[in-house]
């Protein structure tokens, strides 16, 4: 499949239905619309999407900080552009910020099965801290804990 261009941009309140059909359409414990509207207005969440040309969401990304360090806590891309390059955007999009904040390391989680996804992290410096046993349900499924610490020589 051939790469999609999208544009990243921050989330807005008006795109949380269009969020939060993606996120339902890819995960049976879906976060609610609700979860999207309370991290909007929270300063420590960072909540961006990526849109096509004509400015349908494609995907999007969560990314929580805590002191100098951040986590992934969800990024998805909608089903119909799955292989197309967006997650990489919108990781690379949220590693970028990471490095320019100053966060010194970065974590999410994975299902053990997400070969895709697992490939994609190891590609930008996530390797293997730890594993959640059952952490995922429907179907139940490991999650492993990935880190990316700040390469050397990137802004702090």
């Amino acid at each position: 499949m051939t790469r999609l261009p999208v544009t990243i941009r921050d989330m807005h309140l008006g795109d949380v239905e269009g969020v939060a059909k993606i996120e339902a359409e890819a995960f049976a414990d879906a976060w609610a619309p609700s979860a999207f509207r309370d991290l909007l207005s929270r300063g420590y969440a960072r909540l961006r999407v990526a849109c096509e040309g004509s400015g349908a969401i494609a995907g999007y990304c969560v990314l929580l900080r805590a002191a100098d360090e951040g986590e992934i806590a969800n990024i998805c891309t909608a089903l119909v552009h799955r292989g197309r390059g967006i997650g990489a955007q919108l990781l690379d999009d949220a590693l970028q910020f990471a490095d320019h904040a100053d966060l010194a390391a970065v974590y999410l989680e994975v299902r053990t099965s997400n070969s895709p996804a697992r490939d994609l992290y190891g590609s930008r410096g996530f390797a293997l801290v730890g594993r959640r046993r059952h952490y995922y349900q429907h179907p139940t499924e490991d999650a492993l804990v990935l880190r990316r610490v700040r390469p050397v020589g990137s802004p702090a």
